[in-house]
């Protein structure tokens, strides 16, 4: 059962991102659900509205913004930590998905091939995904390169290394 404290997050936490969302002039609804994370309870804001390319942007660039807005602004109205992941119509989840599918691919490929292959460059956070998706594939390793937008994972077999 959750205690109140849990239900005080949750209920700011949800007030903070529709009065954000609704003072950007967008009507939304707003669905939350815990999980377990590494061994934490997490909480998934998932914002469900039709016009969700405003809120995403290119490649969630302000998804991003918008989840550091709500955090701050969030953890100003509560005692205790709001940690929480934004998403809106699920596009966040289907892009991990999609990044962790595209990861053991290019392993798939690299292994195959024997041979190192460059991932187009990424957002910290994608290689993030990437490297944590393929951790648990003790048959390639993952390096990070390049600088600045132009950094990009590399997989490799772990023969090659």
């Amino acid at each position: 059962m959750e205690n109140e404290n849990t239900q005080d997050v949750r209920g700011i936490v949800k007030t903070v991102i529709e009065e954000l969302v609704n003072k950007i002039g967008i009507a939304c609804e707003v669905e939350m659900e815990e999980f377990d994370q590494n061994g934490q309870k997490t909480l998934a804001v998932n914002i469900k509205t039709t016009e969700s390319n405003y809120l995403i942007g290119q490649y969630g660039v302000n998804l991003q913004a918008l989840q550091h807005i709500a955090r701050v602004i969030a953890r100003k109205k509560t005692d205790t930590r709001a940690d929480f992941i934004l998403d809106v119509n699920s596009y966040r989840q289907e892009k991990n998905e999609s990044i962790a599918a595209l990861a053991k691919s290019m392993a798939e490929q690299a292994m195959s091939e024997r041979r190192a292959v460059v991932l187009r460059p990424m957002s910290p956070y994608e290689r993030r995904l990437i490297h944590l998706e393929l951790s648990k594939n003790d048959q390639v390793r993952t390096e990070s390169i390049g600088e600045g937008e132009d950094r990009r994972v590399v997989i490799k077999p772990t023969d090659l290394v």
